[in-house]
């Protein structure tokens, strides 16, 4: 009899402990990572629909605006803005964007900044994520004119993204910071596949010059090299390039 009785609390400890981690999933922070594509000569009309109206409406329905770039290099830079937004959970920004989309005040924005024509090329792209542990607290405080930041993408080989954070929790985040490379968010994407094999980030420069520089140092650093050599004894960790797109903040954007 006690053994059964000891057999139930524990299995109700579990069902208990199994609740609270679903619950903490489905309530933690989620972000957003948002590309837009204009049509030509559409993405002043899209910046000053977002610095005049749209991040505005975004708060009012509960969604917070991190960072808001436009890519440096052609032919990007002159069709293309990328943003990040964070949601308190994946339920909330489903009816947050509910909520936004409904919104009469948008409705009407969205009609009067295209009386000239369709803004956007195509729908936006998005990738919900979530940040890793090792993401830090960003602060502007460091900023300077010619700042830029670079978001990049890794994707892995089968069963290396935990070894690819483990090297960024333990080495790389502090090695960049070293060379002058400062960062500013790490996060994986929460849908599969790519849950499973991407790391998102970005990182931020004084300049385009002091990126290069920067990467260079960084590449050739003796602790760099033995930690990337060590850590992938048993297989690279990366199946392609990392991808890398620099940017500028927007004037309107919350990350400068």
């Amino acid at each position: 009899m006690l053994y059964e009785r000891c057999v139930a609390r524990y299995l109700v400890m579990i069902l208990l402990a199994s609740s609270f981690l679903l619950t903490a999933k489905a309530s933690a922070d989620v972000f957003e990572l948002r590309t837009y594509t204009t049509n030509d000569g559409k993405l002043d009309n899209l910046n000053a629909r977002f610095r005049d109206h749209t991040v505005a409406l975004f708060k009012k329905h509960g969604m917070e605006s991190v960072g808001y770039w436009v890519p440096t290099d052609e032919p990007t830079s002159k069709n293309t803005l990328i943003n990040v937004i964070k949601h308190a959970s994946r339920d909330a920004a489903k009816a947050s964007w509910k909520a936004f989309l409904a919104d009469p005040e948008w409705q009407k924005v969205a009609k009067e900044s295209q009386v000239d024509g369709q803004i956007l090329a195509k729908a936006p792209d998005a990738v919900f994520m979530e940040a890793t542990d090792y993401s830090p607290e960003y602060t502007n405080a460091e900023k300077s004119d010619g700042t830029v930041f670079e978001l990049r993408i890794y994707r892995c080989n089968e069963g290396k993204l935990p070894n690819l954070d483990a090297r960024f929790r333990d080495h790389t985040i502090r090695l960049f910071e070293r060379h002058g490379i400062r960062n500013v968010a790490y996060w994986h994407p929460t849908d599969e596949p790519d849950s499973k094999d991407t790391l998102i980030y970005i990182v931020r420069h004084n300049s385009r010059d002091a990126a290069k520089a920067s990467w260079q140092a960084f590449g050739a650093d003796e602790e760099w090299k033995k930690v990337a050599e060590e850590s992938q004894k048993d297989g690279k960790f990366l199946r392609e390039r990392p991808e890398s797109i620099y940017m500028q903040a927007t004037d309107y954007s919350a990350i400068r």
